[in-house]
């Protein structure tokens, strides 16, 4: 055999090995917007010092019709629902996103 005939068959290999590959890789999922301050809202409140002091609070708005961010600050709070409580530490991050979704809580006890 010749030189050109031993390439072919590992040239018409090497593409197909590559296809496999990239079918085997795991796909790269995006993120919408939401999901992803919704993360970033449960990062910093798993980040909070432990505290003796706790706030509740009761979903009384609902999200519909609202931006995103608003949306993704109630569930950041752990509200999805209207007439839900949660019982929250007292922290700033906490006191901020309360303070933004205001019109939509309210501070039971």
């Amino acid at each position: 055999m010749t030189e050109e005939t031993k390439k072919k068959p590992a040239a018409a290999k090497k593409p197909a090995a590559q296809k496999a590959e990239k079918a085997a890789a795991p796909k790269k999922a995006v993120a919408p917007k939401a999901e992803t301050a919704v993360k970033a809202a449960a990062e910093k409140k798993d980040a909070a010092p432990k505290s003796g002091k706790t706030l509740t609070v009761k979903q009384i708005g609902s999200p519909l019709g609202r931006r995103f961010d608003q949306e993704a600050t109630l569930i950041g709070l752990g509200l999805n629902k209207l007439n839900r409580e949660r019982v929250l530490e007292d922290t700033p991050s906490v006191r901020g996103m309360i303070n933004k979704v205001k019109h939509l809580v309210k501070i039971v006890a």
